[in-house]
């Protein structure tokens, strides 16, 4: 698989960004952190908007910038797709016309995706005579995707392009962002500060941290590690799953999802079997077992695990990174711990109640 990797060195009189970077050129990559990590400056950085004098940049096997020989392409030589946190559109342009000057930048040869194409993912044919003061926030972002989009990028830059919006805005715009990713196949770079928006977009996550990586990695492995999770504070995720409609048991309300194998159980999804969904599991809401699988519980989701190892957390707490076929953690209390004999190698089981993942899928 090709890969993106940069190299950049900025320094500022108040902050220093040095970073060595590589991602695969696919999916979507989360650039996270808090304010004033640096997330913005990378993604500038990334476009050519900040020139670094030793920074380096190569998408595949094209080379955008070196500065040891002098070559920097400025952003507009560089086929980039940049979504600023403000939508930036023409105000005295309609949709259409936004979307045109995307569009027409591009020389006719060189186009990959067409305005049709895009009206369609993002769901905005009916706003194209409209002007721009008669969007709403969420109805402006779509369309400034959309104009970067129809620029026909190999790489499409977003930086907090939900930040400004309320919560019901926040979520009308990402199935637009997941849906564009799915059936475009463009590569892209997501700033955010927002754990909801990376939990159900990412693909995998840069962290930064004053002004350096401090992990990278895909997503489920990361938010799992037990070396990595103190990095996102309260958020204690157990796991992260991508999982397929199997079946739905309406006269029970319940959804069943499958994933390597093994089956989940949770509250009614009104979603197609075989759909994917991403499932996001709580820590707090694992428990360990172990002994016979046959006695009577009311737990359904009951999985087969490993323990691969344990760390404290606090003076009463500790988490249990466990093996499902893919992470998981549970966070129980020392005691437990003890009581069990818990240790890593041990085979056990994971209980997970259905109703503890109501509130954590995402279509």
């Amino acid at each position: 698989m090709s890969h993106l990797l940069a190299r950049f060195d900025v320094r500022f009189p108040a902050f220093h960004l040095d970073v060595d970077v590589d991602v695969p050129m696919s999916g979507i990559t989360a650039i996270f952190g808090p304010s004033g990590s640096g997330k913005t400056t990378l993604l500038r950085c990334l476009a050519g908007l900040e020139r670094v004098p030793n920074g380096f940049m190569q998408f595949g096997t094209d080379v955008w910038q070196d500065e040891k020989i002098g070559l920097c392409l400025p952003l507009y030589k560089r086929p980039i797709g940049y979504v600023f946190q403000e939508p930036r559109l023409f105000p005295h342009y309609n949709v259409r016309a936004n979307l045109l000057y995307g569009y027409n930048r591009v020389p006719s040869e060189a186009r990959r995706i067409d305005i049709e194409q895009v009206v369609d993912i993002l769901g905005i044919d009916h706003l194209l005579e409209r002007r721009i003061q008669k969007l709403s926030g969420g109805e402006q972002q779509r369309v400034a995707i959309g104009r970067a989009l129809l620029t026909s990028p190999k790489l499409l830059l977003l930086d907090e392009p939900l930040a400004s919006l309320d919560i019901q805005r926040k979520q009308e715009l990402l199935p637009f962002i997941r849906r564009l990713h799915e059936e475009l196949r463009i590569p892209v770079m997501y700033v955010s500060h927002a754990i909801a928006e990376i939990l159900q977009l990412a693909d995998r996550v840069v962290l930064l941290k004053e002004g350096k990586i401090a992990a990278a990695g895909a997503l489920n492995e990361m938010f799992t590690s037990l070396q990595f999770r103190g990095h996102f504070g309260a958020h204690r995720i157990g796991a992260i799953l991508d999982a397929r409609v199997a079946a739905h048991e309406t006269q029970y309300g319940l959804t069943q999802l499958e994933f390597n194998g093994q089956s989940l159980f949770v509250p009614l999804q009104s979603v197609s079997v075989g759909q994917v969904m991403r499932v996001h599991i709580l820590s707090s809401d694992v428990s360990v077992v172990i002994g016979r699988t046959d006695c009577p519980t009311s737990v359904l989701n009951i999985l087969e695990a490993t323990i691969v190892e344990i760390q404290a957390i606090d003076q009463s707490s500790v988490d249990v990174l466990l093996d499902i076929g893919a992470p998981l953690v549970a966070s129980i209390t020392r005691k437990s711990l003890v009581i069990l004999g818990l240790k890593p190698g041990q085979r056990v089981l994971a209980h997970i109640k259905a109703i503890a993942l109501n509130e954590e899928l995402m279509a």
